[in-house]
């Protein structure tokens, strides 16, 4: 199935019967993607430029979609963060048009052989990174998820379907006319990417039922979407359900490190995953750091809930239940524990952590090298902030989200982490012996 650029998305009376709806959508975007398996780097990047283009002259229309939304959220109850991330404006659309100029920067991954070589055979063996094939992303709220996920598919040479939420139904069909209308002067299929018309929420639990047309899910949203996504899908799912990131602080930390590295994690912003919710203190340095520690979160108006260590020595702290020990705050909340040692410390990243960004900051080598090896996240840090776990700080110039599983993709996931390797095989008539 394939829609036009210049049409308006379908509504949900016009789709009719979702099953058969997602149906048609899967089987146009695995047709899609045989197409884009063998799609040129210069193709997908004519692409990326043509869809920034169309952004550009197309901005007031899609101002005007959002203003709708921003209408119908208001009218909904929905609250003031949320309609704050559901608001697109000029700068925000500036910044969707440099992304996708990025990403059609970046190194093309798809084709790369590595480790190519010789068997006593005579044939030679090695990898290519290929495309995972078709990509389904589940988002809620932000609009402008809708092109970073289309153009990291793109470029990774993947077709994806993409189901955005109620909230951003006509900005979202407003971006997707731009996305079509790229593909199609690039000369590549529309069906590459596609955008999920109805708001019927039976349309997720049927891409994520469909191995036949889909190969790997991503969830971005909530703890519980993402509950529900891993909990139903038949697809593989790449994600991340918690961020409970920790920062421990051992007793040889240069003190002006451990302050700006603490206050930083915390502080840069609440409500990201990599942002630390927790901070361990080795006791030797507790009394001399906590109160400088308390004084700069103090100023950040950040509430401390402390163990019975840390109320000992920092008056007025709420005192931490085993629940904060587990919690993910996204708010200016942060629990304080006084460990024992680099073994306590690691005792309890384990114990509560959600696997996704931990930190040590330290002098001694040979402790930071123990924290790296034992430490179980997908990002382990040694004197930097949690706040860096990011695709873009690591180089991949984008991210598509953060995955704290173990197969497939970990950590930021980025170009590389949309495709997977195939083994390939270079002879010259050699037969099994």
């Amino acid at each position: 199935m394939s829609v036009h650029a210049s049409q308006p998305a379908r509504t949900d009376a016009e789709v009719g019967d979702v099953a058969a709806y997602m149906i048609r959508l899967g089987q146009a975007a695995r047709a899609a993607a045989t197409h884009m398996r063998r799609a040129v780097t210069g193709d997908k990047n004519r692409a990326l430029l043509a869809m920034a283009d169309q952004l550009q002259s197309r901005r007031s229309d899609i101002i005007a979609a959002n203003a709708a939304d921003l209408a119908r959220g208001r009218d909904n109850g929905l609250e003031p963060a949320l309609l704050d991330r559901l608001a697109l404006n000029d700068a925000r659309l500036d910044a969707m048009v440099e992304g996708l100029q990025q990403v059609a920067a970046l190194p093309d991954p798809v084709g790369e052989i590595e480790g190519m070589h010789f068997r006593p055979s005579g044939i030679q063996v090695g990898q290519m990174r290929v495309p995972l094939g078709v990509i389904g992303i589940i988002y809620e709220s932000r609009p402008n998820v809708t092109l970073e996920a289309a153009s990291l598919c793109l470029k990774s040479g993947n077709a994806c379907i993409l189901r955005g939420g109620s909230e951003a139904r006509d900005s979202n069909s407003a971006i997707a006319a731009c996305i079509r209308e790229g593909l199609r002067e690039a000369g590549l299929p529309e069906d590459a990417v596609q955008v999920v018309a109805t708001t019927d929420r039976a349309a997720v639990g049927q891409l994520i039922a469909m191995p036949e047309y889909v190969d790997v899910i991503i969830p971005r949203g909530g703890k519980s979407l993402i509950e529900r996504i891993s909990r139903e899908a038949r697809v593989p799912v790449i994600k991340h359900l918690d961020g409970v990131c920790h920062v421990y602080i051992d007793a040889t930390a240069d003190s002006e490190k451990a302050l700006a590295i603490a206050v930083n994690a915390k502080t840069h912003r609440y409500g990201t995953c990599n942002t630390m919710e927790t901070l361990l203190v080795d006791a030797p340095v507790a009394k001399k750091l906590l109160p400088k520690l308390a004084a700069a979160y103090a100023e950040h108006g950040v509430e401390l809930r402390g163990c019975e260590r840390t109320r000992a020595i920092l008056e007025g702290v709420v005192a931490a239940s085993e629940e904060d020990w587990y919690a993910e705050y996204l708010a200016p909340v942060l629990a304080l524990r006084v460990v024992d040692g680099i073994d306590a410390a690691i005792e309890h990243i384990e114990r509560y952590g959600s696997h996704h960004t931990d930190a040590i900051v330290t002098e001694n080598y040979g402790l930071a090298r123990r924290f790296m090896a034992e430490v179980d996240s997908s990002s382990v840090m040694v004197n930097a902030s949690t706040r860096f776990a990011d695709g873009f700080e690591y180089g991949l110039g984008a991210e598509i989200g953060i995955s704290t599983d173990k197969l497939h993709a970990r950590g930021p996931v980025g170009l590389e982490g949309l495709t997977t390797r195939k083994y390939v095989v270079l002879g010259d008539g050699q037969v099994r012996q």
